[in-house]
């Protein structure tokens, strides 16, 4: 039997117990009570509430935007409709870089307005200071190294990260450092697959990749990306496991359709 099979709510502890027993842990990003209801019950593992949804539910160029008060927003709709599922929210831009008194503070805010179960934050031994005061208050955190999207002006680009050995060696300082501070689980984005397979085999808290290749202990995806409703991101290591984008604009045309020729409602369809 599964171990995910066996709990009535995911934990950070049914994570580490499922890398121990070398079984993939699957996470996808979810912004609002109905999509996490849908995610939920169809068995996705952890819940992402991403500040992605800077870009995706709010059109924004990059994820800096958003608010912590945005998000607070979208975490508690995404709590309502999560049963099983574990729910992280990320902590967004410029609320724990060089001040971890703040992190601390936009954290609690997170988890009593929510009722998330942990948050994620972006760097290594830069933030360190604000992870481990976090982790003082009893609240799990996920860390997130390689390509860090909230950083992107300082990489000026979305190429894979971590390619020269430099920057591969503290990628690899930073999981372990990420790792002894007490992070619960560690996100790599858009490094070679080699690299994850060996801070995977390095660390003993699961790793999630997004663009790291197979050999993470779990998976994750944004979810407007995977269900195809976006149609410009096409990245490497994206699979698209529907178009709803076709699917939702077909419905939309043939409502407008109906509408126009007088055909909806029709005879059935009223009072």
């Amino acid at each position: 039997m599964s171990v995910n099979s066996e709990v009535k709510r995911i934990t950070t502890h049914t994570l580490q117990r499922m890398k121990e027993n070398k079984e993939k842990i699957s996470m996808l990003t979810a912004y609002d009570y109905s999509f996490a209801r849908l995610l939920d019950e169809a068995g996705v593992d952890v819940l992402l509430v991403g500040d992605s949804a800077s870009n995706v539910m709010a059109g924004h160029e990059t994820t800096l935007p958003i608010t912590l008060d945005q998000m607070i927003y979208h975490a508690a709709s995404v709590v309502r409709g999560a049963k099983r599922s574990l729910v992280i929210v990320d902590l967004p831009f410029g609320h724990y870089q060089g001040n971890s008194k703040e992190a601390l503070a936009s954290t609690i805010r997170i988890m009593k307005e929510t009722g998330a179960h942990g948050i994620k934050l972006e760097g290594g031994e830069e933030i360190i200071e604000s992870v481990k005061r976090i982790l003082t208050a009893g609240v799990p955190v996920i860390g997130h190294l390689g390509l860090t999207p909230q950083s992107i002006y300082k990489f000026g680009t979305y190429n894979v990260r971590a390619k020269e050995e430099a920057e591969a060696e503290k990628l690899r300082r930073d999981a372990l450092l990420l790792e002894d501070a007490g992070c619960a689980a560690l996100v790599l984005e858009k490094i070679p697959a080699k690299l994850a397979q060996d801070v995977t085999k390095s660390l003993r808290i699961p790793t999630i990749g997004i663009g790291a290749g197979p050999h993470t202990d779990g998976q994750v995806l944004v979810m407007h990306d995977m269900l195809g409703i976006n149609t410009e991101f096409k990245p490497r290591f994206l699979r698209k496991y529907a178009d709803l984008y076709t699917v939702v604009t077909g419905a939309v045309r043939q409502y407008v359709s109906d509408v126009k020729a007088s055909d909806f409602p029709n005879e059935q369809e009223q009072y």
